[in-house]
């Protein structure tokens, strides 16, 4: 049996995982989650970002490809893997007539290694009360709640599934801030499923990027961001670059912005062209649109 403590590289592998529904198919993906680090999963609402994390925790059945957690099966060792991960969803999952006690009961019942004193230190340092409901809690409260339940157990892997979404920026950042600490131990790891790239530029250290159920990036994140850049040309330069180059161009009123994703190539390719960093963000945004290749 794996020690699930050390004796693994990858927190995830994900190989050639396919779920296919009326109308949209999980397309034969295939990603790693370092241990010890986080992975920003990125995507469009509807990309297929719900539907991989739902096929990680055997919620959803998958029509071919397999799925390890700390070296495991993620069916065949279902149980001992649900004792190390914990899952955070967008919307709370806890009853909205449910206060702090339910929460630690319920949770004492499902998890061997809970430390309810350090569920309600962390209610504590979130400033979460105790003896109200969850109905009466912000959007932002009841994450902090799932947050504090998830760290409460000793968990190795957080799934994340658009963590901040809707929050403001002051929660978000020390939400993120509780993230850099849970990472300061390398055994733990974070799958952090966002369309807020500007989070992941923060904290990622790794990112995949899903668009219509496949994946078309993944990678350490600073590689993505060195090897990408954003070409700034005339429309007259825009007509002289081979189409096997560009991503996608954005078409503005006198001149292109073209995504690339090999610098060093454009650089010895086309001299005297102007190549700006680029973010999360754009990458994604030019990628969306690779099937039109130009848009304004």
């Amino acid at each position: 049996m794996v020690d699930t403590m050390s004796d693994y590289e990858n927190a995830i592998e994900i190989a050639n995982l396919r779920k296919c529904y009326d109308g949209f198919t999980l397309d034969d993906i295939s990603f790693n989650v370092p241990k010890g680090s986080i992975m920003g999963f990125i995507g469009q609402n509807g990309a297929g970002k719900s539907t991989t994390i739902k096929a990680i925790l055997n919620i959803i059945k998958t029509d071919g490809g397999s799925v390890k957690l700390f070296g495991m099966d993620h069916i065949q060792d279902e149980v001992q893997i649900k004792e190390q991960i914990a899952a955070v969803f967008d919307e709370c999952p806890f009853h909205e007539n449910f206060k702090a006690k339910q929460i630690d009961i319920l949770f004492r019942g499902l998890y061997q290694n809970w430390d309810r004193n350090k569920f309600y230190e962390y209610l504590d340092r979130f400033g979460l009360p105790q003896k109200k409901k969850l109905g009466e809690f912000s959007k932002g409260m009841k994450m902090k709640m799932q947050i504090a339940a998830a760290l409460s157990h000793g968990a190795r892997l957080l799934i994340m599934d658009e963590p901040t979404t809707g929050l403001d920026p002051i929660v978000r950042n020390e939400i993120l801030d509780i993230f850099r600490e849970y990472l300061c131990d390398e055994d733990n790891s974070i799958l952090l499923s966002s369309h807020i790239t500007s989070d992941l530029d923060k904290i990622a250290d790794s990112v995949t990027f899903i668009d219509n159920g496949k994946i078309l990036l993944t990678g350490y994140k600073d590689d993505i961001l060195e090897s990408h850049g954003l070409m700034k040309c005339s429309k007259e330069d825009y007509q002289k670059i081979d189409p096997e180059d560009i991503i996608s161009a954005r078409i503005n009123e006198y001149s292109v912005d073209i995504m690339i994703s090999d610098r060093d190539k454009i650089n010895r390719k086309y001299s005297g062209i102007l190549i700006e960093k680029t973010n999360l963000e754009e990458i994604m945004l030019f990628y969306v649109n690779r099937r039109k290749k130009e848009w304004t």
